[in-house]
């Protein structure tokens, strides 16, 4: 027999093969590129010489740039003594930074194309009787969506730029720049990033296709296209024909420029430029001053000054005037000099000069003039003027890009703290992509708060809110949507019988737990992916010694050999299920009983008599195989009817049901979402709390995502085992608190007095978020006028009226 030739290895650094995909959206690119004769001059007119990989950009001669994504702070919301720390350290990042080194910051709103609303938030139609909630909740969303300003995304960016003799200099000076940047950053509380090449790219093609456009590049295309990266990113045309206005591809632009006028800038006017309508970008070039030169020049500034006082005072005594009454400005002026100079030389001031550049982008002329009105009228607010750039407008253009050059010369010099007045940040956004679900609007900016919870370091979650703050009501919508757009389960621990209407109109399954129902769940129940380890049995046995416990009602808990035979017993009446895995051997609580009584010792007794009441007298519900298929995708565990001896072990029972459909999941590639409503009962008994603290800590890896609904936070603080339960959940939502809960919630999650005021005396459905350390006001009212919210709401009089409707 021949062997076979081995495949030589593909040789390091050969370009992979092209997809047909890809060669089409090559052969456009270069259609474009060369098509009219035109397009060679739009690439040459961006100004950079080429992008690399990593990021680095080379500019004009030995000038390189990088550029840092930042996210927003909670600005707005902070305490006067977070916002006084913020400003600080904002005074402390332009300070860390040398006259060789350029600052260009960016902050831009451009609107981005979605496509239809149905595909951004999953809900599609199937042809199913689910369909009308879907069309009211899609419908719902595109309302919300259609309130805020979702279809702009607004972003951050600091471009440095340095000087550098070639490219490995530049790459080993900017590896140091970059780590004390982010430094930084972090200690402003603001996650920033790197931008590679590809990713600088596109920033690029978002800035210069304000129409729209799917960015598609890749490395290897470059060779076998023979284009360059500014083929990929460069618009259609660019048309610089008139004074104040400029065109790329359809759409209209306008560069202006900010002259600061007035004595002192409020720090809301970054804010307000942003909040304007349209495409916008604000761009501010800063460069430090040499402090030696900077003192020069404010003393010769001084000195002019001086020298006009002192003409204006022979004036004045030729004039027959009192020589001491001179021109206001002169006065103030001086006296502004002279308080400049004090802090340059006793307190950690630098001089920057600063270049301040605001660009609009519209469809016609007449939107991009009451744009520009418009960032007019918030620099008239603060008594600065905002200036058209009158035959500059290609310059202020190319200076707008994040590439860290400026060609504009019109300055400004201002101190850091005058500098530092430009705050950056206003409040956080939440608006993610994915399976992410709505979950109200931003209190403060009015978007929709959209996130995936399973994208978080510890999807588990925690629901807090007075009785009629809407705790139930949001678990329902979160439950809704999950149904909606995800092919996850959803499990429902339901204490008071309020989510079984809901359950139904979904489809779900509605599992009543009482002595008189026909619905049985087996405490027993096993699966071979019960436990991560080789032994199934390692965890559950463990349930079984907390279910014991529970019944027997024992302060000290189980005495050592009690637990010694009831692991034996557990042992040996799961080995015919292991042999034969058939649903007829799963073993039930009379089989646990019965291997218990055939050990004939006095601890098997005991515990073999707790169990008589739940095996052969009134309590015998649990003793039955499981009746009911809880392989729905949405189960609902109606635990009201059971009493309150039944209630304690139907609660554990409950968690381990979960438990067994989690690790059935987790082997499919399945989330499994649970919901505990009034989870303050599962927390007063110690099996119930310990069971649920470890679903707590050990739910994450398997795909499960836990969330518990309860009306105060300090029922999670009983024991230090329960507070793990605050502590791994990265997901929390606050609705209306007592006073001594948002003093527990403050300490807790570090929230500020201001963002404590959204969770005092709040409307229903009005309250806080904490969600990954990011802490968001919301507002979630919905249209009362749909099918949907007569499914979600739990208010009693709603609910009758509902009833009274169907009838």
């Amino acid at each position: 027999m021949q062997a076979k030739t081995a495949r030589p290895a593909k040789p390091a650094g050969a370009r992979r093969k092209l997809t047909r995909a890809e060669r089409k959206q090559i052969e456009a690119v270069v259609r474009q590129a060369k098509g009219d004769g035109k397009a060679h001059t739009v690439q040459e007119s961006i100004p950079f010489r080429n992008m690399f990989p990593d990021g680095l950009c080379r500019l004009e001669g030995g000038t390189f740039s990088k550029t840092i994504a930042f996210e927003d702070v909670n600005y707005r919301l902070a305490s006067p003594e977070d916002q006084r720390d913020i400003f600080e350290h904002l005074c402390d990042f332009y300070n860390g930074y040398d006259p060789t080194i350029g600052v260009q910051v960016s902050l831009s709103s451009r609107y981005v194309e979605h496509g239809p609303e149905e595909d951004l938030f999953g809900i599609r139609a199937q042809g199913d009787d689910l369909d009308p909630v879907r069309e009211d909740a899609a419908g719902i969303l595109r309302f919300q969506y259609e309130r805020g300003s979702n279809g702009y995304v607004k972003t951050k960016y600091v471009t440095l730029t340095i000087e550098a003799e070639n490219l490995p200099a530049a790459r080993a000076r900017f590896a140091r720049i970059e780590t004390d940047t982010l430094n930084r950053f972090k200690v402003m509380g603001a996650a920033a990033h790197v931008l590679d090449g590809k990713e600088r790219l596109e920033l690029l093609h978002g800035i210069l296709h304000p129409e729209g456009g799917k960015f598609a590049f890749d490395w290897d295309w470059l060779a076998p296209s023979g284009l360059s990266v500014k083929d990929f990113i460069a618009p259609a045309s660019f048309h610089f024909g008139e004074t104040r206005t400029f065109r790329i591809g359809e759409m209209y632009g306008a560069v202006s420029f900010l002259q600061i006028t007035a004595p002192e800038i409020h720090d809301r006017i970054l804010a307000e430029f942003m909040e304007t309508e349209g495409n916008i970008l604000v761009t501010m070039h800063i460069r430090g001053i040499n402090q030696n030169e900077a003192i020069k020049m404010v003393k010769r500034k001084i000195t002019d000054l001086d020298a006009m006082k002192i003409a204006e005072q022979k004036r004045a005594v030729r004039s027959g005037y009192d020589m001491d009454i001179l021109p206001s400005d002169l006065a103030t002026y001086g006296g502004a000099a002279k308080t400049i100079l004090q802090d340059l030389q006793s307190r950690n001031e630098r001089m920057f000069n600063l270049t301040f550049l605001v660009m609009h982008m519209a469809e016609t002329k007449q939107k991009l003039e009451i744009a520009v009105s418009q960032a007019a009228s918030v620099a008239q607010t603060y008594n600065c003027l905002l200036t058209r750039l009158d035959f500059q407008q290609e310059d202020g253009l190319m200076s707008s890009l994040p590439l860290g050059l400026n060609r504009i010369k019109i300055e400004r010099s201002l101190t850091t703290s005058a500098l530092a007045v430009f705050v950056p940040f206003v409040t956080q956004e939440l608006f993610m992509g994915g399976d992410a679900m709505y979950y109200g609007l931003n209190a403060l900016s009015n978007n929709m708060i959209l996130l995936d919870r399973k994208q978080s370091r510890s999807p588990n979650g925690l629901v807090f809110g007075t009785p009629g703050s809407g705790k139930s009501m949001s678990c329902k919508r979160e439950i809704t949507f999950i149904i909606l757009t995800t092919k996850d389960n959803v499990i429902i621990c339901d204490p008071e019988d309020e989510y079984s209407p809901l359950v139904r109109r979904l489809g779900g399954q509605v599992i009543r737990l009482s002595p008189s129902s026909t619905d049985y769940v087996n405490p027993l129940d096993i699966n071979l992916n019960y436990s991560d380890e080789e032994n199934p049995l390692a965890l559950k046995s463990d349930f079984v010694l907390s279910f014991c416990e529970l019944i027997m009602g024992s302060k000290t808990g189980l005495e050592a050999i009690e637990k010694t035979v009831i692991d034996r017993a557990v042992q040996k009446i799961y080995q015919p299920y292991f042999a034969d895995p058939r649903p007829e051997n799963m073993p039930i609580l009379g089989d646990l009983m019965e291997a218990l009584l055939a050990q004939g010792i006095p601890e098997a007794d005991r515990v073999a008599q707790a169990l008589d009441l739940y095996v052969n007298g009134s309590l015998n519900f649990f003793n039955h195989r499981t009746t009911v298929d809880i392989r729905n995708r949405l189960v609902c565990f109606d635990i009201k009817g059971l009493g309150k001896n039944l209630k304690k072990p139907g609660m554990l029972i409950v968690q381990d049901a979960v438990w067994n459909t989690v690790t059935i999941n987790r082997a499919i590639g399945r989330s499994t979402w649970y919901f505990v409503d009034e989870f303050h009962l599962l927390l007063k008994e110690e099996q119930t709390a310990a069971y649920s603290a470890e679903i707590w800590k050990r739910f994450r890896k398997w795909g499960g995502v836990p969330t518990g609904a309860t009306q105060n936070p300090k029922d999670l603080l009983s024991s230090p085992e329960i507070e793990n339960i605050l502590e791994n959940s990265d997901f929390i939502y606050m609705l209306n608190q007592a006073a001594g809960d948002r003093k527990i919630l403050a300490e807790r999650l570090g929230i500020s007095a201001e963002q404590l005021a959204y969770v005092t005396n709040s409307e229903p459905g009005h309250g806080l978020l904490f969600f990954n350390n990011v802490i968001l006001p919301f507002a979630d009212n919905f249209p009362k006028d749909t099918e949907l919210y007569k499914l979600l709401t739990t208010k009693p009089s709603e609910v009758e009226h509902a009833a009274e409707m169907e009838e």
